[in-house]
């Protein structure tokens, strides 16, 4: 009797530690909810759409985009960090929201590290500087002249506090001497817009991709990109080094869930992710707005992550930046 009864509660043990991974193993069984912790339209809202048009059906599901945006990404993260870890809720994270963040707001509520799980990289991408068609300055060094010669008269725009397009700004500050005037907006489109309009804003760290069609369309005139070395989506605009020496800033854009997700679906989300990324099609869509591929594993994301995140520290904190 006593060992029939250790043989059935043997049995029953090993049917319940079942349930977990066939449940796991079914996962998706409902839409995914895809946090975009900027407004719509820029750049990381049209990578969610692009890269989910591809990894929804490998799936079996739908991608629900959820625009949650402010504070430079950190509302919409914020938000993604206390959701359920059922893989049901992703994000799409940046450089800002997921490395410059945590050093520059004094009280952030979440921890870009601890409270998430990186999936994979999407892509990486110069900044450009771009002004209206019809401004007065023409090149990189006429900001310069212009930025030491009458300090605080030029307004630039950016997405939001502690996003690339800002700290484009303060690191371009730092190196020139210059003075500028940050005015930030809650996307891309609205300080894109604060340019086209000639109402707010006299230059902008934009972007490569959202900034390309309206370069295209002789809307605006592009000065310089912030990469290291020229872009190959438009190699006759120098890159801003070749004024500024040193200067170098890209832009990313990756992946996250919440911290917890079992490892299976990790590895599940991870995979058909990373294969939408390489797909001919959307590859070749990624490069002609200026972005260079990712595909990095989750291991790998979490690498590049921290190491960013001790890069831009060193820059606040040499700045001597804050935003409460």
């Amino acid at each position: 009797m006593h060992r029939r009864s250790i043989a059935l509660a043997t049995l029953f043990g090993l049917a319940i530690a079942a349930v977990p991974a066939h449940a796991q193993g079914q996962w998706p069984t409902k839409p995914i909810t895809y946090v975009v912790p900027f407004g719509p339209g820029g750049t990381t809202d049209v990578l969610a759409r692009l890269v989910t048009s591809k990894a929804g059906p490998a799936l079996g599901t739908t991608f629900v985009i959820e625009n949650r945006a402010g504070a430079g990404g950190s509302m919409g993260s914020d938000y993604t960090a206390k959701a359920a870890p059922d893989g049901y809720t992703i994000q799409g994270g940046t450089i800002s929201s997921h490395a410059i963040n945590v050093s520059l707001y004094s009280k952030l509520g979440y921890d870009p590290v601890k409270n998430f799980q990186p999936i994979t990289m999407i892509g990486f991408m110069p900044n450009i500087l771009v002004v209206r068609a019809d401004s007065p300055y023409k090149s990189v060094q006429d900001v310069i002249a212009a930025a030491k010669a009458k300090p605080g008269t030029i307004n630039y725009a950016s997405s939001g506090n502690g996003t690339s397009q800002h700290l484009s700004g303060v690191f371009f500050e730092q190196m020139t001497g210059g003075k500028l005037v940050h005015v930030p907006y809650k996307s891309s489109a609205e300080s894109l817009n604060a340019i086209l309009s000639g109402q707010g804003a006299d230059i902008i760290f934009e972007n490569l991709a959202p900034a390309l069609p309206h370069i295209k369309a002789g809307k605006l005139r592009a000065l310089g990109v912030t990469s290291e070395k020229r872009s190959s989506s438009v190699p006759d605009v120098p890159a801003i080094a070749e004024t500024l020496p040193g200067f170098a800033i890209v832009s990313w854009q990756a992946i996250f869930a919440p911290a917890g997700v079992p490892k299976p679906v990790v590895d599940k989300l991870s995979g058909e992710m990373i294969k939408a990324i390489n797909d001919p099609e959307i590859r070749g869509k990624l490069v002609a707005q200026g972005i260079e591929p990712g595909g990095m594993s989750p291991a790998e994301l979490a690498a590049f992550q921290k190491s960013e995140i001790d890069k831009w520290a060193r820059v606040i904190k040499a700045g001597n930046i804050k935003v409460e």
